[in-house]
């Protein structure tokens, strides 16, 4: 088996047999969980698809449901690329919502 280089040297990653493109977001996943089972965090999504015109989607990497009643939609980055900041503006323009904004440290 061939190993393909992600064009941003992002590393796919599994937790709990769940694949994740990067290891950022694969950190940011495990630490919902913690968050969950301290009962800070309701219930989280992750992949959650918007539509935007021309038959173009956006997904989002979690939408998270927190106890204070907030709901954050998040996207883990290690790099915003052009379409990723065209993407952002037009979700935020169409959608009552703001996009969160996690980079890889």
């Amino acid at each position: 088996m061939a190993f393909i280089r992600h064009k941003f040297n992002a590393r796919r990653t599994e937790v709990d047999d769940i694949k994740f493109s990067s290891k950022a977001e694969a950190a940011y996943y495990s630490k919902l969980k913690t968050h969950k089972e301290k009962g800070d965090l309701i219930f989280f999504l992750r992949q959650v698809p918007f539509h935007l015109p021309g038959s173009v989607r956006y997904i989002v990497d979690f939408v998270e449901f927190w106890q204070s009643g907030e709901v954050i939609f998040t996207d883990v980055k290690g790099m915003e690329t052009p379409e990723f900041k065209t993407k952002k503006k037009i979700v935020e323009s169409l959608y009552p919502i703001t996009l969160n904004l996690v980079k890889k440290s």
